[in-house]
């Protein structure tokens, strides 16, 4: 039945003599009032919704993919909606095609929806109107964060079901991009669904777990479940701005006297989980029906949660694991919800299993024994670094390998996140750059660290730029429509040089010099801001602020500059040392309590959960071994809405670390990649396959990659691996890396393509290729002809390589599409070539001249990127990855079945010397490196994506898993 007829049936039955054709409906929505507004906005809400739906959550969706006009369009169907309905409202409310969670599950049993509603809905719902009416987040942002905890949900265990099982999963986000947030919206949606009692480990230090227990009290658990019945004076509470300005939640008295049930705090803001008293009474969940388990839904519905935010500390879990055990005949049936924010950070084992005392470290001892005590008991690891989680040893039962489910949260819409400070997708030619179009010259400033030994240079521009970002948002809290009063509560700047607290101490005295010579307010130091505005922040602010206000000179900005300095440093203390617990229990830099605008200075306490709010400059300098402990160090990742032009990050580019030289922000970049890339193959991996999931997160290690040789994925002790049989990429730019070192094993190599190199013709052919919307095409030249994929195939695998398995999945799949599947007729080979003839190499006996590329081994042996992004486009649309270009060379190249292939011969730096004044050189000093796209239509034999094994260490060289 249409909505329409549903409405009129409704309307006759009550008697209501109205026009409630859609022609009054399209009028309602679009009048400019009140009323058209809130209807308008309750269409939004549910339409959205439908649109994101999961297929399979409901018989109706089956067939329609979520976020496609596909799905709107089975909407309108099943509605019965008139077309000129269907324009008006796709036209009110497009159709969001921004991908949702990534989820890489084992197969589970659907309980969620199924059957007889059960349940009490309360914090849900209450924490959807609190986003949408307190926090002013959108409904589409609300849907999304609703869809991305129910993917959480629905794969815990059934809280009422007689058997027992425990799920154990893994929600991988972005580095202060929200995780919070879904982690309380799962909480209250399995609150409500009946899990009773909820374990949220709140990170190692008492700052990060006081901050989470805040978050949940404030959005989640409310005044009247805080208060309960003890006055306002007495709340844990009493002096919190926001609380005082009536921001946390309120449920209109006790749930329980409401039809719904209490959540009751075992912690509180100030105080960690601490032993409790007489008989362990608060941890005694009532039954209703004593003859019933809890899990009953007839004791669930009513019993009240219990709730609490714990350090992950051996002492606070030690406490909490006795006290448990006081109450063992109930804990079989108590549903229970662990959460464990920052879960790579000391809840992973780190001890090597094959040692002779393989007894686990403290943290992953207790965690082992909380899952031992509840059998009911679910675990969720949040985390913004998820290589250590996915690289525990999935045959450990009583570790935290999220052997269920591993869901990747979407990157938010405003954060700002490490691929927003580099130039990753090569669109736009080095020399070609500006501030609209390069992140790296609009965000980025160099320190180079000889300079900065002599004269703090960098580290007095940082702060220059910071007194005049604090400016602009005074400017604009004074001028900008778009920006309220006092609307930037918070304006800091963050200096991160060493874990050291003795180093803070020295760094803390520099930086109050530099502040007092500065001479804000004086001509010399106007003169010295107005060139720095001038030369790099009204430019930047021009190309990149969008609607907010800038500034169209000095002169308009100078009458804020006073009143900036005097919020920084007014107080004759413009520098905050963040380096304990203290600094936070003080007052000093807690951002929930006070308005701060400083500069902050720390190490450890600075890198992993705490949120630095306002963050406009950044000055970093801290090496770390690591990506996972690198990226945590990124603090200024995250929203920065009202101030993105504003932000800037001055970085170490040659940093010592022993006999090392480091560059930071390449080392962010080689984390951007293998961030990206992780994500994009559980994306692609992801797509269910008849039904049924083609990888669990127990085949996921082999995902993991890594750019740099000093940046390893993540702590070696945390470290598991796996290996990939076929990796099948149509339609993708591949580049192998793990060439050979040894003279004879490159010689071969050499002779192996010379028949090939040798086809090529000696007339230059020019490759160009222009993405829409760029100012600029990419242009090359190269030799190039087209090779039959048999003779390529021959070649390939005959090749040596220092690691063989790096190219094996590749090569697996190249046999399949060349041998079985017959996808690929042909390959277009070109060797690229330098515009001008001076940096080239005979090779042959005909002694062809050819380009040779100075390309190192960042990981040694293994090469970093070898392609120059100028290359790829032009055959990326060869292979048919790309739309037409109107590039005629290029475009006579294209046919479907033909793949493209780039050689590169690479002379290493030490080999330089080795060339010969008329191009010769010794073949075992060259190094044939290639890349190649295989054609975008050979996907192989049916549509599986990825092959491979998984190794578990119980069956030591028994390849357990094989698809």
């Amino acid at each position: 039945m249409s909505l329409s007829a549903i409405v009129t049936f409704h309307a006759s039955a009550q008697d209501i003599a109205l026009d409630i054709s859609e022609a009054v409906f399209r009028n309602a929505i679009t009048r400019d009032s009140e009323e058209s507004r809130a209807l308008l906005k309750l269409w939004r809400k549910q339409l959205t919704r439908w649109d994101r739906a999961a297929e399979g959550s409901d018989s109706w969706c089956a067939g329609s993919e979520a976020r496609t006009q596909e799905r709107r369009t089975a909407v309108f169907e099943l509605l019965g909606l008139e077309t000129a309905t269907r324009k008006l409202l796709d036209a009110e409310i497009p159709v969001s095609t921004q991908m949702g969670p990534v989820v890489i599950s084992r197969e589970y049993t659907p309980w969620r929806g199924i059957g007889t509603p059960r349940g009490v809905d309360w914090y849900w719902p209450t924490y959807e109107r609190y986003l949408r009416e307190v926090k002013g987040w959108s409904d589409e942002t609300v849907v999304d964060l609703g869809e991305a905890a129910e993917r959480v949900v629905e794969r815990l265990a059934d809280p009422t079901s007689p058997e027992a099982y425990q799920a154990k999963g893994l929600v991988v986000g972005y580095v202060q991009s929200g995780k919070t947030a879904n982690f309380t919206g799962v909480i209250a949606k399995a609150v409500d669904a009946g899990y009773r009692l909820v374990i949220v480990l709140g990170g190692t230090l008492n700052l990060l777990r006081g901050q989470t227990q805040r978050r949940l009290d404030m959005e989640l658990v409310g005044r009247e479940n805080i208060l309960r019945g003890t006055v306002e004076t007495e709340s844990d509470y009493a002096d919190d701005r926001d609380w005082l300005r009536g921001r946390f939640i309120k449920h209109g008295g006790l749930p329980s006297e409401l039809g719904a049930f209490d959540i009751e705090r075992l912690t509180t803001r100030e105080n960690d989980y601490k032993s409790l008293a007489q008989g362990i009474r608060a941890l005694e969940i009532e039954k209703r029906e004593k003859s019933l388990p809890l899990h009953d839904p007839r004791n669930l519905d009513h019993a009240a949660a219990r709730l609490m935010v714990v350090k992950k500390n051996k002492t606070v879990l030690s406490k909490l694991v006795k006290d448990l055990k006081k109450i063992s005949g109930l804990l079989g049936e108590i549903p229970t919800l662990i959460i464990d924010d920052e879960s790579d950070e000391a809840s992973v084992n780190t001890v090597n299993p094959r040692s002779s005392s393989a007894e686990r470290t403290a943290i992953n001892e207790k965690l082992s024994e909380l899952l031992r005590l509840l059998p009911r008991a679910q675990y969720v690891g949040y985390t913004a670094t998820p290589f250590a989680n996915v690289f525990i040893d999935p045959s450990d039962s009583e570790d935290i390998f999220p052997k269920d489910f591993l869901i990747s949260l979407p990157r938010p819409k405003g954060y700002m996140g490490v691929q927003d400070f580099h130039d990753l997708d090569g669109q736009v030619p080095e020399e070609g750059r500006t501030f609209a179009d390069s992140n790296e010259l609009a965000y980025i400033r160099s320190v180079d660290a000889t300079e900065e030994e002599d004269d703090d240079l960098s580290l007095r521009q940082a702060m220059d730029m910071f007194v005049l970002t604090a400016a602009v948002k005074i400017f604009r809290e004074n001028t900008d429509p778009l920006v309220p009063s006092n609307f930037y509560r918070h304006h800091t700047m963050l200096v991160h040089e060493s874990r050291l607290t003795a180093d803070h101490r020295e760094l803390k005295g520099r930086i109050l010099r530099l502040w007092d010579e500065s001479g804000y307010t004086s001509a010399a130091g106007h003169d010295r801001l107005r060139k720095l505005f001038e030369s790099d922040l009204l430019p930047v602010s021009r190309a990149r602020a969008g609607d907010y206000a800038v500034p169209e000179s000095f002169d308009d900005l100078g009458p804020h500059i006073g009143a900036a300095v005097t919020r920084i440093g007014g107080d004759l203390a413009p520098v905050i040392v963040v380096n304990g617990d203290k600094d936070i229990e003080s007052g000093e830099a807690d951002f929930e309590r006070r308005s701060i605008w400083k500069i902050l200075l720390g190490g450890q306490k600075l890198s992993r959960g705490f949120t630095v709010e306002g963050l406009t400059v950044s000055y970093y300098r801290r090496r770390a071994g690591n990506a996972s402990s690198m990226m945590q160090m990124g603090r200024w990742f995250g929203f920065r809405e009202g101030y993105r032009d504003l932000v800037r990050l001055w970085i170490g580019r040659n940093e010592t670390a022993g006999s090392k030289e480091l560059d930071l922000y390449e080392g962010f970049e080689a984390i951007c990649q293998d961030e990206e890339s992780f994500r994009a193959q559980l994306a692609q991996y992801s797509v269910l396959i008849d039904g049924r999931p083609q990888v669990t997160p127990a085949q996921v290690p082999p995902l993991v990659s890594q750019h740099l040789p000093w940046l390893k994925p993540t702590s070696p002790n945390k470290m598991y691996n796996a290996r990939l049989v076929e990796l099948r990429s149509p339609g993708e730019w591949q580049e192998p890396t793990a060439f050979p070192a040894q003279p004879t094993a490159l010689r071969h190599n050499v002779d192996l393509w010379l028949p090939i190199l040798e086809q090529l013709p000696s007339v230059r052919t020019a490759f160009s290729h222009r993405f829409e919307g760029a100012a600029r095409p990419h242009r090359f030249e190269a030799f190039a002809n087209t090779v039959p994929a048999e003779a390529v195939l021959d070649v390939l695998s005959s090749l040596k390589w220092h690691s063989g398995e790096q190219f094996a999945p590749h090569l697996t799949y190249l046999e399949e599409i060349t041998r079985q599947s017959g996808q690929i007729d042909d390959w277009l080979v070109v060797a690229p070539q330098h515009s001008t003839r001076r940096q080239a190499i005979l090779l042959g006996n005909a002694g062809r001249s050819f380009s040779w590329f100075g390309v190192e081994r960042r990981r040694d042996p293994l090469f970093g990127a070898i392609s120059n992004p100028r290359h790829r486009a032009a055959l990326l649309r060869v292979a048919g990855t790309l739309p037409t270009c109107g590039d005629a060379a290029t475009e006579s190249y294209v046919r479907e079945r033909r793949g493209t292939l780039a050689l590169y011969p690479i002379v290493e730096r030490r080999n330089a010397d080795s060339i010969a004044p008329d191009g010769r050189i010794d073949p075992g000093k060259v190094v044939m490196a290639f890349s190649f796209v295989a054609p975008s239509a050979a996907r192989g034999r049916g549509n599986q994506v990825v092959r491979f094994t998984t190794i578990d260490s119980s069956r030591e060289n028994e390849a357990i898993i094989s698809q």
